[in-house]
């Protein structure tokens, strides 16, 4: 066989095997790197979240971490209380800006479950709701439907 043919012939094999190949593989790389950044979002939220709460430790006299508002507070405990709410607002924002569709994966509702169980957790304190049009005014709209949206569900659900 000449030379030319067996140039000719390993150019269509890579061509019929290579090419699908070289796609498979980009294809399975871009995947897994979306996989990969959605993991890194999640876990900067999470962090995020975390540092909320650790700096509600250093607040404890605003009990952020009861499940009934915080009474007769001085105006100053006011001020820092709603900053918290404001932290926590924009953190729960961030959350809904990048981690909710309309239409997820099963792995991303999982993750967006534990996302909206935050909001509800917070919802449900009385000062948090009542803190929202307060809070909500700038942030984004679709953001803003929502949290009203389960904040009205816990109140009703407080009220039953």
């Amino acid at each position: 066989m000449p030379f030319m043919q067996i140039l000719e012939m390993l150019s269509m094999l890579v061509t019929i095997f290579g090419l699908p190949l070289a796609i498979f593989i980009f294809v399975f790389e871009q995947r897994k790197e979306r996989v990969n950044e959605e993991e890194e979002i999640y876990q900067m939220l999470s962090d995020g979240y975390t540092n909320f709460l650790t700096l509600s430790l250093d607040h404890s006299d605003l009990y952020l971490q009861s499940q009934t508002a915080t009474k007769d507070l001085t105006a100053e405990q006011k001020d820092r209380l709603l900053a918290m709410f404001a932290i926590l607002i924009s953190l729960f924002e961030r959350a809904y800006l990048v981690a909710y569709e309309p239409e997820m994966s099963e792995r991303k509702r999982r993750r967006w479950a534990s996302w909206e169980d935050f909001m509800r957790e917070w919802c449900r304190r009385e000062d948090f709701r009542n803190a929202l049009p307060q809070l909500l005014p700038g942030e984004d709209p679709e953001f803003a439907v929502y949290i009203r949206r389960l904040a009205q569900e816990e109140a009703q659900q407080r009220s039953s």
